[in-house]
């Protein structure tokens, strides 16, 4: 089963998702320091861990890289949901409860996302 990232890494691509152009670990760094103390080769290390993990994509720039994110947050979250669901055992079940357990607002975004992409063999409604 796919793993969720760790607090470092979740940030760092939190702050690559928002400002969807490239960066460099600079950048990344500079953003960071504004709300804690952290060194750069520790942000170097995690964003080469997220390289090395598929997560970012990265080009090099003189002597550094530039890196960006390989899938939009939308698309790691739905793979993350996926790998959840294929490790659980029983599918159906593990889908009950999950919707056993979705707000008012994410009932209305599932509906709204089976209106966009209806489930594979069954028309669009009319």
């Amino acid at each position: 089963m796919k793993r969720g990232l760790g607090e470092l890494e979740s940030t760092i691509m939190d702050r690559m998702w928002a400002r969807r152009r490239p960066a460099s670990v600079r950048e990344v760094l500079e953003e960071l320091r504004q709300e804690r103390q952290i060194a750069y080769t520790t942000v170097m290390t995690v964003m080469d861990k997220l390289h090395t993990k598929g997560l970012l994509k990265r080009r090099a720039v003189g002597r550094a890289y530039v890196y960006e994110p390989v899938a939009s947050k939308e698309a790691y979250t739905a793979d993350l949901m996926r790998s959840a669901l294929a490790g659980s055992g029983n599918q159906a079940a593990t889908l009950v409860h999950f919707l056993e357990r979705l707000t008012p607002e994410e009932t209305t975004a599932l509906e709204a996302a089976l209106q966009v992409f209806p489930p594979k063999g069954k028309p669009p409604p009319h």
